[in-house]
């Protein structure tokens, strides 16, 4: 079984989950997915670290981290930034590994101003609409592609 490092990024608003919309994000915090994040990777015998910002430069820099640390996969939920952000696409551009874009609703039933991401354009998938259950499909993703 190989194993490696995962970092998972939660963009802007993200911290808000629990709270935020329910009816669209779910009643799960931002600690409960990466707490069951964290217990699945280290049962396959993987290390998972993950950070939320609601700052664009601060997920830039986890990003550039990456390139740096071993990471071999990353995780992304853009939030709002999947529809704006052009430096965070050039920043996982400058990343090797692995990456997946996660949404926890799905994008293509919202307003249209949501159905582009710029981080699509990098992505090796892209999973959206399945609420918290999305990041444990890409975090298998990852473990089985190894």
């Amino acid at each position: 079984m190989m194993s490696g490092k995962v970092l998972v990024l939660h963009g802007p608003n993200l911290n808000l989950l629990g709270t935020r919309e329910p009816e669209i994000y779910g009643h799960e915090t931002l600690a409960d997915i990466d707490n069951a994040l964290r217990e699945h990777a280290v049962l396959e015998g993987w290390e998972l670290a993950s950070r939320q910002s609601n700052h664009e430069g601060e997920l830039i820099d986890a990003i550039h981290a990456a390139r740096l640390d071993g990471t071999v996969a990353i995780i992304i939920n853009p939030a709002a930034y999947t529809h704006t952000s052009v430096a965070i696409l050039d920043a996982l551009n400058a990343f090797d590994g692995t990456v997946i874009e996660v949404h926890l609703s799905n994008v293509h039933k919202r307003e249209s101003f949501r159905h582009h991401s710029y981080v699509s354009l990098r992505a090796d998938g892209v999973i959206a609409g399945l609420g918290s259950q999305g990041y444990h499909a890409a975090l298998d993703a990852v473990i089985r592609k190894g």
